[in-house]
């Protein structure tokens, strides 16, 4: 199905209307003692702290062509991060913003001048959350961001920087537009822009890393993209321990757990067996 769009739209005031990405990333692993447990929780922590992830969406900004205006953020005890920044209208170069359904840049191709579009009243979030089973060995890293923009430019520019900022095994990205515009003879505008799928933002080589499912409702402008990796190599998930050092019974139930883990993160619903 074809969404009708504009390519270039004479507005009668500022566009008002709302972009929202919701972006959420899950990264398990095996952890076989309660130290190990710790040891995961930690090195999440450090990797993933409010300085780094400040970091991440300061790229973000940048990416999506704005300015950060302020940044809120805070360590937690025993686990856990967050950062919330405002972000305000950044420079616009003569040729527009750019609305394609392409992937946008990666993590070493970002810059201050990436992207520049025309943006206000917006925001990023980003809150983590790391956590263990409490005796099965299977820890989980959750990362929640939000990016939601009231201008010309979608934030699933930044989708393909967000992806590549994290080891993911789960995605679940939810993008929708809300709100109206108008142009100049007061026709309200309710998107102002092409889009089939989530997924056409998303570079070809990692769609084929993920097996993926969309629910799409264009009839609302709301999109919905699930990703769960498709190979599955053990040692990936294992922490502070290799595949080597467990014997081939125990290998058979560790990759039973995790993948019941993630079977059940990605259905959304807890199973009896996978």
């Amino acid at each position: 199905m074809k969404i009708k769009g504009i390519d270039k739209l004479k507005l009668y005031d500022f566009n008002n209307l709302t972009k929202s990405l919701s972006f959420n990333i899950y990264d398990i692993c095996y952890a076989k003692s309660y130290e190990h447990r710790q040891d995961y929780v930690r090195y999440i922590d450090e990797q993933y702290n409010a300085r780094r992830l400040t970091e991440i969406l300061t790229n973000v900004t940048h990416i999506i062509g704005a300015n950060v205006l302020n940044i809120a953020q805070q360590d937690y005890d025993p686990q856990g991060a967050s950062v919330t920044m405002l972000i305000a209208e950044g420079p616009v170069e003569n040729l527009g913003p750019d609305n394609s359904e392409t992937p946008g840049p990666g993590v070493s191709q970002v810059s201050k001048d990436s992207v520049v579009a025309h943006l206000d009243k917006s925001h990023i979030t980003v809150h983590t959350y790391p956590e263990s089973h409490p005796d099965k060995g299977v820890s989980t890293f959750r990362a929640d961001i939000d990016v939601s923009t009231c201008g010309q430019i979608s934030p699933l520019k930044a989708l393909n920087y967000l992806i590549k900022s994290f080891d993911s095994d789960i995605i679940i990205m939810d993008y929708r537009v809300r709100g109206f515009t108008r142009d100049l003879n007061g026709k309200k505008c309710f998107i102002d822009h092409k889009i089939n799928s989530i997924q056409n933002y998303i570079p070809s080589k990692t769609r084929n890393q993920y097996q993926m499912i969309d629910v799409n409702i264009y009839q609302e402008n709301i999109f919905h993209t699930k990703m769960i990796l498709r190979e599955f190599d053990l040692d990936n998930y294992l922490f502070d321990s290799e595949k080597s050092e467990i014997d081939s019974t125990e290998r058979k139930k560790i990759k039973k757990k995790i993948k019941k883990e993630m079977s059940e993160i990605f259905y959304g619903r807890n199973m009896v067996n996978v």
